[in-house]
């Protein structure tokens, strides 16, 4: 039998019927904690009450209009992103992928309003962009590129880490450098913060515009509202998507006036982005995530939760050789093969994600609980147990 749905995933045998807060639950009744939370996404757990009444009022009322006319909404999300980050101005997309679109036009348009060549666009090996045709010349890896040439050019991969061959690539043609504060799907990695401060002085001297992918480390996921807050410097234009929508597809590109001056009436478009539902979940996600509070929670939470895993560390040494990450963006760097160890955490009711270098990820909602913390590293040491 021919498949109806395209065969580009290989989906793990569950199929969920219902959620509640780190909760999936299955056709069959079972409940698995959810330690992945859709990849990031559901910040805020599964039916979020004040998540569910927002998109219920705003369904009620409107759901689609169109960017040829006001959304007052669209208003109120912009201003609470700006007033809460570096930007000057925002955009809204339907995902990050299509903000990676944006971020690129945006950074090239920079230029040619300047009236100089420069279009290179700096990007690392490792990365990971989304899968349109920026995104994939972005991330650049077979994987991602293989069959889908011509590529679209422009972009120059240097190995992450490499300082010495960032130096060298910067030029008086670099348009821009993009990089992701941590790499997600590269197998949770940090860039440490003196790295990213010398990341922004290098992009400085030779004027280049920086870009930082926060689409899966952003929106309150390392403790602070978005990751490179720890660094105590700002990008020029940074993508955002996935925790922003709380399980909504939403995304949004935010930058700083200076960026953003190329990118006039007609210059880009959507019809979907920033529509009125959107816009009613994306500002109740910012109510309760961009708040001191909140993220102060985040961050105790993560000492919790990284204590556990660093036990199982100890307990497991065949099976985990080290925890990485930070925040609630955290990975377990494997030396059993990562994906038998998320398909034991099926087995133990535990859903996690699995990214490269081996590596499994543990993205659970913010609002995680103490006690279901500690379930799932439980849940973590009988999947150990039993490889």
């Amino acid at each position: 039998m021919i498949p109806s749905i395209l065969p580009t995933y290989n989906r793990a045998p569950m199929s969920f019927v219902a959620g509640e807060g780190a909760w999936l639950i299955e056709e069959d009744g079972r409940r698995y904690l959810d330690f992945g939370a859709g990849i990031a996404v559901n910040v805020l757990g599964h039916a979020n009450p004040a998540l569910v009444d927002a998109l219920t009022e705003q369904a009620g009322k409107l759901w689609h209009t169109s960017n040829l006319y006001g959304i007052p909404g669209q208003q109120e999300l912009a201003d609470r992103l700006v007033d809460a980050t570096f930007a000057d101005t925002a955009f809204f997309t339907n995902s990050g992928t299509e903000a990676c679109e944006l971020a690129v036009k945006m950074a090239r348009k920079y230029w040619y309003e300047k009236g100089e060549d420069r279009s290179e666009i700096i990007a690392f090996t490792g990365s990971f962009h989304g899968r349109s045709s920026a995104g994939i010349a972005a991330a650049g890896s077979d994987k991602m590129t293989l069959g889908f040439g011509p590529l679209l050019p422009g972009f120059t991969h240097v190995a992450f880490a490499d300082h010495e061959a960032l130096a060298a690539a910067l030029s008086d043609k670099t348009a821009a450098v993009m990089i992701e504060p941590i790499q997600g799907e590269g197998g949770i990695i940090p860039v440490p913060d003196q790295c990213l401060k010398g990341l922004r002085d290098a992009c400085d001297e030779v004027g280049a515009l920086l870009i930082f992918d926060e689409v899966q480390c952003g929106v309150g996921r390392t403790g602070k509202l978005f990751a490179h807050e720890w660094s105590g410097i700002t990008p020029d234009i940074m993508m955002v998507a996935k925790g922003i929508g709380g399980g909504f597809p939403l995304g949004a590109v935010l930058a700083t006036e200076a960026a953003a001056v190329g990118m006039t009436a007609g210059s880009h478009g959507t019809t979907y982005g920033g529509n009125p539902l959107a816009m009613a979940v994306g500002n109740a996600v910012m109510k309760i995530v961009a708040t001191d509070d909140f993220l102060t929670e985040v961050s105790r939470k993560a000492g919790a939760l990284r204590q556990g895993l660093e036990g199982l560390v100890a307990s497991h040494p065949d099976v985990f050789e080290s925890v990485r990450g930070t925040g609630l963006m955290l990975g377990l760097k494997c030396r059993a093969l990562n994906a038998d160890v998320v398909k034991a955490g099926y087995d133990a009711l535990l859903l996690t994600v699995p990214a490269a270098d081996n590596v499994v990820r543990i993205l659970p909602p913010l609002n995680i609980s103490d006690e279901e913390i500690s379930e799932a590293v439980r849940r973590l040491d009988q999947a150990a147990v039993s490889l």
